[in-house]
């Protein structure tokens, strides 16, 4: 139970400073604007990317959010980060960087998994 709860903390915390800091603190550069605009979207996407990720990460890591809203966020989470794989792949072909989205996706899914082993030892 000790491991779980570290694992969803260390998983959870990352994807926080991910998905929620860095995009409120960096998300309406020119270097962010450019990075929406090299993927083809319109730039009022990133403003609507940033509102959501922000509230998608507080919804994790407040442990007073309800379970369905959780779901959601990480069902938003997975979207974004499979969307991301498939934008980057369609734009740019196959790349390192198509990593990334991959490996964050990887570190959601340890999150999920701990939260719900958590979720079932506390329901039990």
């Amino acid at each position: 139970m000790k491991t779980t709860k570290i694992v969803f903390w260390v998983t959870t915390g990352f994807i926080f400073l991910f998905e929620g800091v860095m995009p409120a603190l960096t998300g309406h550069t020119e270097m962010a604007m450019e990075g929406v605009r090299h993927l083809g979207y319109p730039e009022y996407f990133a403003t609507a990317f940033i509102v959501f990720k922000v509230l998608g990460a507080l919804a994790l890591i407040i442990p007073k959010v309800s379970s369905r809203i959780k779901e959601w966020a990480y069902a938003g989470f997975a979207f974004d980060f499979i969307f991301a794989f498939i934008s980057l792949w369609a734009v740019d072909g196959l790349s390192t960087m198509l990593i990334l989205p991959l490996f964050v996706l990887g570190i959601l899914v340890a999150s999920y998994v701990s939260y719900h082993k958590l979720n079932k030892v506390f329901a039990d």
